[in-house]
């Protein structure tokens, strides 16, 4: 890699290198579809002609297409012209993706839409409605879409944009991350050496490719690379998660993963029948990251795939945002995830420390280490920007080649996050730290991240990490699923409360919403009594798909929040303390 090198010429290099070899294979259930090299580099040429022809070098351009690819095709297009791609989830009928969609046109300017023949009629619908006007719109999958004869090397440099990507928004109104050649040449290459991966290696996601992960880890890091890859549509996986593990098998996957939530689907919803089928031995880093990895589902996932071949020292527990291009930290290769127990109130206090005799403790899994070859970091309070000891959490403040330029036509926020400054820098050769927003820790050089800034909850002086409520409140039954834990001010002092929405399985929600409700309240406040000493007495029991999340699979809490205080969540059985009811009471039962 030459500093002067962008990714546009890292795939066009490959292309010429590999010709005719495999470069993605989109995995269905009626037969694969195959691109090699070749072919990519041809498609590419004519969709960025189409684009050069309409004078959209340098411009946005909004990619709404299914995770296949026809994605794939169309990104390269953006890169091949020029343009910036702007990836974005096709939205169904739901009113908010539609809104979420227009906002994201608006924020970026687009100068194009591509999607596919089968989208197109929808897409022009909205682009005539709600959408951008005189906006063109190019189904890139309708034949040859341009003359690749005509395509012209758009002459790129290393800090011209490569695309935007939109941040999924767990805590915030999504932002347009700016991501360069120059950041995305920079984490290509630490992903590659956090990995160990080459040319070699076969990729394998379910995972969205407008998302970080799916795109940067399982589509351009195979690219960078030479290799190939294999995608799966995410609903695929969502409907039957043994797909994915068949596929590692069937088309001898090294490297993929997803979010721990993945995992943990897999533990409970992989039939004993479709065990004999599964052959994990090719794998050899099952990636775990975008929320809070957590040891239970590492460990029972490995006892429950060693027999098809899964090792435990494949895990590979890693950290990253949009704001970093993707990749920060990750478990060096060959070695098992690195877990520490340490002293759940010393955590509550800021602290890592081993827990005393009788004491209960907290079993944190490290995101791995963080190369000083691709950032600096630091743990920082965030009230007073003091670089803090070893051992102490506070927020994660990171520099290096792969964070990006900012966001997105916001100064403002860009400035308060990407500009940050210590309070021991002084002089102008300071600052320029990103402030990630998350918690962590270093200790013995691994980094442990123990939750998000915005959604600590306080509770009776305490700090509580809303994901340890929500892991006691699934485990309480095996009906329970994906649940939110929040804090709502309650009473004339405003005193902070504990609101748990509880996802229950399909099979029972009808028992949930008769004599079975007021039980399943009852474990769920048992087991959050229990494992996190601290009272529930408000859980709303929902129906599957209630609790809402990003795209990268994490928790919308912040959003849950905002739902209960409005009366939008509709519950099958509840019990609220009567001074946190929403305004909007659709409970079934209220105590309080």
């Amino acid at each position: 890699m030459t500093a002067q090198e962008t990714y546009t010429d890292r795939v066009l290099a490959r292309a010429a290198d590999r010709g005719d070899a495999p470069a993605f294979t989109f995995v269905r259930d009626d037969g694969d579809d195959r691109l090699s090299y070749a072919e990519l580099d041809r498609r590419a040429r004519g969709i960025a002609s189409w684009l050069q022809e309409r004078g959209l070098s340098g411009r946005q351009v909004l990619l709404l297409h299914p995770s296949d690819l026809s994605f794939v095709t169309a990104f390269v297009g953006c890169l091949y012209a020029g343009a910036v791609a702007v990836p974005a989830p096709l939205p169904s009928d739901r009113e908010r993706h539609f809104d979420r969609l227009t906002r994201i046109a608006a924020d970026a300017r687009i100068g194009a839409v591509l999607t596919t023949s089968r989208h197109a009629a929808a897409v022009e619908s909205w682009l005539a409605g709600t959408g951008p006007e005189r906006v063109p719109c190019l189904a890139t999958d309708a034949g040859p879409v341009g003359d690749a004869s005509g395509w012209r090397n758009p002459g790129l440099r290393p800090d011209d944009l490569a695309f935007l990507q939109y941040t999924s928004g767990s805590t915030s109104a999504p932002k347009g991350v700016m991501v360069s050649h120059r950041n995305l040449m920079a984490n290509e290459a630490a992903i590659q050496r956090a990995l160990g991966s080459g040319a070699d290696d076969c990729f394998g996601s379910w995972l969205p490719l407008y998302h970080d992960m799916g795109l940067i880890g399982h589509v351009l890091q195979p690219l960078w690379l030479g290799a190939r890859a294999a995608l799966m549509d995410p609903g695929s996986f969502l409907r039957r998660p043994a797909a994915w593990l068949e596929m590692v098998g069937d088309h001898r996957i090294t490297i993929g993963g997803g979010p721990d939530f993945a995992y943990a689907m897999c533990v409970r919803r992989v039939k004993d029948a479709d065990l004999p089928r599964l052959d994990l031995s090719s794998w050899e880093r099952a990636c775990n990251g975008a929320e809070p990895v957590r040891a239970d589902t590492i460990d029972a996932f490995t006892r429950r795939f060693t027999p098809a071949g899964f090792r435990a020292e494949v895990f590979f527990p890693c950290y990253g945002m949009a704001e970093t291009t993707l990749l920060v930290s990750g478990t060096p290769r060959g070695i098992r995830p690195t877990t520490r127990t340490v002293d759940a109130a010393a955590l509550e206090n800021g602290e890592l420390r081993a827990p005393e005799t009788g004491t209960a403790g907290r079993t944190l899994v490290s995101s791995g280490v963080v190369s000083p070859e691709d950032f600096e970091v630091r743990i920082v309070d965030p009230e007073t920007a003091r670089t803090l000891a070893p051992g102490r959490v506070g927020e994660i403040w990171l520099r290096g080649a792969s964070v990006a330029d900012g966001y997105w036509a916001r100064p403002d926020a860009t400035a308060e996050t990407f500009g940050a400054r210590t309070a021991e820098e002084a002089g102008p050769a300071g600052g320029g730290w990103l402030r990630t927003g998350d918690l962590g820790a270093l200790s013995d050089g691994q980094l442990y991240v123990t939750g998000r800034l915005k959604e600590m909850i306080l509770v009776n002086g305490r700090n509580i990490y809303p994901h340890d409520v929500e892991a006691a409140a699934r485990a309480a039954d095996p009906v329970l699923g994906t649940g939110a834990a929040f804090a709502v001010q309650a009473g004339g002092a405003g005193r902070e409360r504990l609101v748990v929405v509880q996802e229950v399985a399909g099979a029972a929600l009808d028992a949930a919403a008769g004599e079975h409700g007021p039980l399943l309240v009852e474990r769920v406040q048992n087991a959050v009594a229990a494992e996190c000493a601290v009272p529930a007495g408000n859980v709303l029991l929902v129906a599957p798909g209630t609790v809402r999340r990003t795209t990268s699979g994490k928790i919308q809490r912040t959003l849950m929040r905002k739902l209960f205080l409005t009366g939008a969540i509709e519950p099958l059985y509840a019990v609220l303390e009567a001074d946190v009811r929403p305004p909007a009471e659709r409970t079934a039962a209220t105590v309080g």
